[in-house]
C-alpha cells in the first residue's frame, strides 16, 4: 500500500534548495547567495541549502587562490559571507561546496559547511568521491587533479532532524548514503553541479533511488546553465520524499524551491515497508 502523502501539520521543517548559475566572479556570486538566503527566509525556510561551487566556478588556479580555512580560527571571505547571511536571515545555511585549504596547496578540499542561525560553524563535510571522467560529448574532467578527497561521512542535527551531507558525484555511491542512514540520517542533502550530459539521464533517477533505498527525504540544490571553460550544468534543483516522489523541482534559471519535511510521513514510510530493518550486509 502506498503511504498517504505528507501533512505539513505534523512535526515539519521547511527547507529551501537554491539553484544558482555561478561564474568566476566571487563577489557577484556571494551577493547572489545572500539574496537567495534572504529570499528563502522570507518564504518561511528554516534551513537553506546552497549548491556545489556556489561561490566560484572558474579556473582551477583561481580556485586555489580563494581557498580558505574553515573553522580554523581564520575566517575567510566565503565563510564570513555565509555566516553573515545565516545570522542576518536567522536561518541555518548548508553551504553546498566551497574550496577549503588542505595540506596540499595545489589541491584544496571541496567542503560542505553548515552554519547555524547565529552564524556559527557547526560542522563540515569534505567531498569523498572525486569526478574523474571523459564524457561522450568530449568533455574531460579530472577533479582529483585539483581537489583533495575527504574520508568520513558526516551527519548533523538541525532543528530536531538529522541531515546527512554529501556533494555531487557522491550521489553515485549508495554505500555512502547507507552509512549516513546508519548514523541516523533522515534527510540527505546533495548539493551539486551536475553536467548537462549526465544530468539529463541520471539526475532524477539517482536522487529518487537514494530516497527510496534510504527511506529519507532528499534535498538537492544544483548549478544551472553555462559557466567558464565551456562547462554547462543541468540544474533541476529538486526535493524527493521518502517514498521516492519528486515533490518540488526548479525550472530553468536561478531561483529556489521549498519543501516541507514531515516526520510523521517519514516514519509512516519506514513502518509500511521496513526495508531498513531487513538489512543483512
Amino acid at each position: 500500500m502506498i503511504p498517504c502523502p505528507p501533512s505539513p501539520m505534523d512535526s515539519s521543517l521547511v527547507v529551501a534548495a537554491v539553484q544558482m548559475s555561478s561564474q568566476d566572479d566571487l563577489a557577484q556570486n556571494l551577493a547572489r547567495m545572500v539574496e537567495r538566503v534572504r529570499q528563502a527566509a522570507d518564504r518561511g525556510a528554516r534551513v537553506v541549502v546552497l549548491p556545489e561551487n556556489f561561490a566560484f566556478m572558474g579556473p582551477e588556479a583561481q580556485k586555489r587562490e580563494i581557498a580558505e580555512p574553515i573553522g580554523a580560527g581564520e575566517p575567510g571571505l566565503i565563510g564570513e559571507a555565509v555566516a553573515d547571511a545565516a545570522r542576518e536571515a536567522d536561518v541555518w545555511v548548508i553551504a553546498g561546496g566551497m574550496p577549503e585549504r588542505s595540506p596540499d596547496p595545489e589541491r584544496p578540499f571541496n567542503t560542505c559547511a553548515v552554519f547555524d542561525p547565529d552564524g556559527e560553524l557547526v560542522t563540515k563535510y569534505r567531498k569523498i568521491h572525486l569526478f574523474d571522467v571523459d564524457l561522450p560529448d568530449g568533455t574531460s574532467l579530472r577533479e582529483s587533479a585539483s581537489t583533495s578527497a575527504g574520508r568520513e561521512p558526516v551527519k548533523v542535527d538541525i532543528e530536531g532532524w538529522s541531515f546527512g551531507l554529501s556533494i555531487c558525484y557522491d550521489l553515485r555511491f549508495p554505500e555512502l548514503y547507507r552509512a549516513l542512514v546508519s548514523l541516523g540520517a533522515e534527510v540527505l542533502v546533495v548539493p551539486a553541479a551536475f553536467t548537462l550530459t549526465t544530468g539529463k539521464d541520471h539526475w532524477h533517477a539517482l536522487l529518487r533511488a537514494r530516497a527510496i533505498e534510504s527511506q529519507s527525504w532528499v534535498v538537492a540544490p544544483a548549478q544551472w546553465g553555462k559557466h567558464p571553460r565551456g562547462r554547462q550544468t543541468y540544474g533541476k534543483t529538486l526535493a524527493v520524499d521518502p517514498w521516492g516522489a519528486v515533490v518540488s523541482e526548479a525550472s530553468e534559471g536561478e531561483g529556489l524551491v521549498l519543501v516541507t519535511l514531515d516526520r510523521a510521513y517519514l516514519e509512516q514510510v519506514r513502518r509500511s515497508l521496513p526495508s531498513l530493518d531487513h538489512r543483512r550486509l
